[in-house]
């Protein structure tokens, strides 16, 4: 059995991987079967994946490591100190980096998380 995906990587991960993009699509098939083997230690929130690739298909996304999809972290003041960026290795998904480009405010999944919710 395994364990539920956190709920920051769930909604990150539903909000980055909406429409119908096939390439998102075969990636949201992914996602039952996709556990978090690993975080960053730095709190950013950054998840590291493992699929049961028997039991679905690689997304068309090609060979090596891709980006899949990413979206810009806004503050409430209207800043932009980082991005949460998606990434597949031969079309399977790998992990989930926060990145920060400001020394002045903290960068983490739940401020990605509020930015995709607005």
């Amino acid at each position: 059995m395994r364990d539920p995906l956190p709920a920051d990587v769930a909604e990150v991960l539903g909000a980055l991987l909406g429409g119908d993009d096939p390439v998102h699509v075969a990636l949201r098939d992914q996602v039952p079967h996709l556990r978090v083997y690993g975080r960053c230690e730095c709190g950013c929130g950054t998840a590291y994946f493992g699929v049961e690739d028997t039991a679905v298909g690689a997304a068309p996304s090609g060979p090596g490591t891709k980006v899949v999809a990413s979206a810009t972290i806004r503050t409430e003041s209207g800043g932009f100190p980082g991005e949460v960026v998606l990434f597949a290795q031969a079309g399977y998904l790998s992990w989930l980096e926060v990145c920060s480009w400001s020394d002045d405010v903290e960068v983490t999944l739940a401020v990605a998380q509020r930015t995709l919710r607005g």
